[in-house]
């Protein structure tokens, strides 16, 4: 059996030139911008959190207060208007949260010394991404000590009730009748909001939010069984759409452990600006690259 094409090679190079005429403007362009939603990712990694009785994200909140004072302010970064909230006020972050969630703007303190701020934003988003290793390296652990436990290749189950504690229920009886992956399929064009929600939900349209508190739910339903069943079971979500950056952020932090992450879906099917969903799909797979999703 002849296992290549031996396509001549002149073409093949010629073909990769062209590729990478295509690719390297958009990926200078990439490059030099960033997005509401990558911001909000920015501020998620470093423990923003919680949603005003309204239900708007306290990530939301930051950024939407920054654009109204100045929208040129977003290019310096809205995490330096967080932490020097955090800093002038001397709160926790969950303390921030909650006063932010309760009508405080950050913009209503004027920015102190940057490199202090700086400092601390290294701090947080350190924390973070500590959090993540330690998440890739529980899930190498589960990996290796049921090592060949898994179904070759793996078999891929779907649940998408809408409230994800029948979810759970759905996701658990599969694998214990030998799924190695529960996907949860989000909510009907959850793609187009420009927000992620808060919380446990119960209600969805074709399939249940993603939401972090969500993705922790079935994360530990999952690690249940698979001690159970003596095989580490796979959580997958998706990462598309307006809040590409924040899910994936979520989703590393909730140890999923694969992630949907396409920017031309929401090119191709939700008409989203390619600019921006470009920009957003970079950050997102440096996230997922960084979670070992």
């Amino acid at each position: 059996m002849r296992v290549k094409l031996h396509l001549p090679k002149d073409r093949i190079d010629y073909a990769r030139q062209l590729a990478k005429q295509i690719a390297a403007p958009v990926g200078t362009f990439i490059d030099a911008h960033s997005s509401v939603t990558v911001e909000r990712a920015t501020l998620r990694l470093a423990g923003a959190d919680g949603a005003n009785a309204d239900g708007v994200p306290v990530p939301n909140l930051v950024v939407d207060q920054v654009k109204s004072a100045d929208p040129a302010l977003l290019e310096d970064g809205v995490l330096i208007r967080y932490i020097n909230a955090l800093i002038k006020t001397g709160l926790s972050t969950e303390e921030l949260n909650k006063k932010i969630a309760d009508s405080f703007n950050v913009m209503s303190l004027p920015l102190g010394d940057r490199s202090a701020i700086e400092a601390k934003c290294k701090e947080l988003v350190a924390q973070g991404l500590g959090r993540i290793k330690d998440n890739r390296a529980h899930r190498d652990r589960k990996l290796e000590e049921f090592h060949d436990r898994n179904n070759k290749p793996l078999l891929y189950l779907i649940v998408a009730t809408g409230n994800i504690y029948e979810d759970v229920k759905q996701a658990k009886a599969a694998a214990k009748q030998g799924a190695d992956v529960i996907a949860v399929i989000r909510t009907t064009a959850q793609s187009l909001l420009d927000y992620v929600p808060y919380g446990a939900t119960t209600e969805g349209f074709g399939g249940t939010y993603a939401t972090q508190e969500n993705f922790r739910i079935m994360r530990a339903a999952l690690d249940e069984v698979s001690e159970q069943e003596k095989r580490y079971i796979m959580l997958t979500n998706y990462a598309s759409g307006l809040c590409m950056p924040e899910i994936a952020a979520m989703g590393a932090l909730e140890r999923l452990d694969m992630m949907l992450n396409d920017s031309m879906y929401g090119i191709l099917f939700r008409d989203i600006n390619m600019y921006r969903t470009f920009v957003d799909q970079k950050f997102s797979r440096m996230i997922n690259a960084y979670a070992g999703i």
